[in-house]
């Protein structure tokens, strides 16, 4: 077991471990550490405590120090120049006439660079860009594109369930979403109602399939003959929400019925 503290380095972002030394750093604090990115300025989401040691990636980096005033500081006036960059660099994208979309800007915590983030539909030829912007910010200048999926979890914005979007709220990496997925939960194949912002399908999707596959092993499977507390029948639905089998029983007097049951009361009938 090590001893180690939770950090994050953006909101919805992965949670990494750093040794906290002889500090007894809280949750809420600041941290300034050296990454593969350069020294940064990382939010304490767990304070001190023990982990075991096969949930940690060697090697433990330690903490640089613990974030001063200087440092809050440094971080908000930072924000304010992310701000500034990307509006200029909106003006400029406009004046070179690139096929490209803005979709972040951010500093270094030092300085040393500045990473603008765009989406595009192909590869975009932005050398000019790159040289009329490292002419204004005389640092390095670094452009990436990225996905619809990661614009959606640096923008946010709120789900058809009405909550603020998963990606950005708390998903750290993305998970592989199938429309089978949509199928096997008996959900609409509409695009528009199994698609999230970014216009992938729901990330959703995901949390509730394995209770699906592992519920379904369970249940009777539709056109299987059970008998029934009313008598003998055949299964024509499986609802997996809430457990429930819909079965067409022969009854007593020899009519037929519909019937709903909890499956774990059916029998095979062999």
């Amino acid at each position: 077991m090590k001893t180690v503290i939770g950090v994050k380095f953006k909101d919805g972002g992965k949670i990494y471990y750093f040794d906290p030394g002889d500090n007894d750093i809280k949750e809420g604090d600041g941290v300034i550490v050296e990454t593969a990115r350069g020294i940064e300025f990382a939010d304490v989401v767990a304070s001190n405590h023990e982990v075991p040691d096969e949930q940690i990636v060697s090697p433990l980096k330690g903490i640089e120090r613990v974030a001063t005033g200087d440092d809050f500081r440094t971080r908000n006036q930072n924000k304010i120049k992310e701000r500034e960059a990307f509006e200029d660099c909106v003006k400029k994208i406009e004046s070179h006439g690139l096929d490209m979309k803005l979709v972040d800007v951010e500093y270094a915590f030092n300085g040393s660079k500045i990473i603008f983030y765009f989406t595009a539909e192909g590869r975009i030829d932005f050398r000019e860009l790159v040289k009329d912007l490292a002419a204004v910010y005389k640092t390095r200048i670094e452009l990436r594109q990225i996905g619809v999926r990661d614009e959606a979890k640096m923008l946010g914005g709120l789900g058809c369930c009405g909550r603020p979007v998963c990606c950005k709220a708390f998903l750290a990496d993305f998970q592989p979403v199938s429309i089978k997925m949509a199928k096997e939960q008996n959900l609409s194949l509409s695009p528009a109602k199994i698609s999230g912002l970014c216009g992938r399908l729901m990330c959703c999707l995901k949390y509730e399939q394995d209770t699906y596959e592992c519920t379904r092993k369970l249940m009777p499977r539709v056109g299987k003959d059970v008998i029934a507390p009313d008598g003998r029948g055949q299964v024509i639905e499986n609802n997996v929400i809430t457990e429930r089998t819909k079965v067409r029983v022969m009854l007593e007097d020899g009519t037929l019925d519909i019937r709903e049951y909890d499956y774990r009361v059916l029998q095979s009938a062999q």
